[in-house]
């Protein structure tokens, strides 16, 4: 854990078994964690993994109360590689799969899901997918369909990794698999059967209350994504954006996430007592 993490908080690591391959996890806890409270599973975005989480997920349980789970994807960090070339169909298939995985395996029935990006649409899918278990939802910068702007900010991502020196931050993360998750991540959202993705039909499953988080000034989509989410959403949701800031708003202002998510989390905890 980096150093400004809350010395309370134990991190503990996890291996996960799955057909194709093993599943690196981590959690975050302290003993005065509620165990009556669901833990929140984090889902990293296109390029991400538990270590780019850094102490985010620390600081949330330290916020919370709760325990606070991220895993790698297979194909991502410490997991296992993949060869495969991703279809479209990767987004919706998350929650059968990694995610479905990691909560067999550690025991967790009710949840809370938070993912960044498109880590994000991952979690809305898991939220209709388990919908009888998925106490809320969270967002952040995720992507609700394919705008011109998230595509003309990974073609200049996809520009600055061709240096050596970019790339080299990737292999940092993700070692040899790091040709494969820029290819991933690039090659899947540049490609002409994803241009019609969306998540309009998948919301329209969704029950959990839920907030969706957005920069004002996100490099990779425009505040019409939180919006949709809300329209297209068969849930109660809540809408936050951050002014001024970007991509990453738990990077950037750490402290006003974890804030923003534990209110939320309190007063949907009460409405579901009350």
């Amino acid at each position: 854990m980096a150093a400004s993490s809350p010395s309370n908080i134990v991190a503990t690591d996890h291996w996960v078994t799955h057909a194709q391959g093993q599943i690196f996890v981590r959690s975050w806890s302290d003993s005065t964690a509620r165990s009556d409270h669901a833990p929140i599973i984090l889902l990293h975005d296109s390029l991400g993994s538990v270590e780019l989480w850094r102490d985010f997920p620390a600081r949330l349980a330290a916020a919370s109360g709760r325990c606070v789970i991220a895993y790698d994807r297979l194909g991502f960090g410490r997991s296992d590689a993949r060869t495969d070339v991703l279809t479209p169909a990767f987004v919706a298939a998350e929650a059968d799969t990694c995610f479905a995985a990691v909560r067999a395996q550690l025991g967790i029935r009710r949840f809370v899901v938070f993912g960044h990006s498109v880590g994000g649409a991952m979690a809305i899918h898991c939220a209709a997918r388990f919908e009888e278990d998925c106490e809320a939802l969270i967002t952040e910068s995720a992507q609700a369909f394919v705008e011109e702007r998230t595509l003309d900010g990974i073609r200049a991502a996809k520009a600055q990794f061709a240096g050596a020196e970019q790339f080299g931050r990737l292999e940092k993360y993700h070692g040899n698999k790091a040709e494969w998750v820029l290819d991933a991540w690039t090659g899947t959202w540049l490609s002409a059967q994803f241009a019609a993705w969306s998540l309009e039909a998948v919301l329209a499953r969704v029950s959990a209350p839920t907030l969706a988080i957005h920069g004002g000034d996100d490099e990779y989509g425009s505040t019409r994504h939180p919006a949709l989410i809300a329209e297209w959403s068969n849930a109660d949701v809540r809408v936050e954006i951050l002014p001024q800031l970007h991509h990453l708003p738990h990077r950037e202002q750490p402290e006003m996430v974890a804030g923003l998510v534990c209110d939320f989390l309190r007063l949907a905890h009460c409405r579901r007592q009350g």
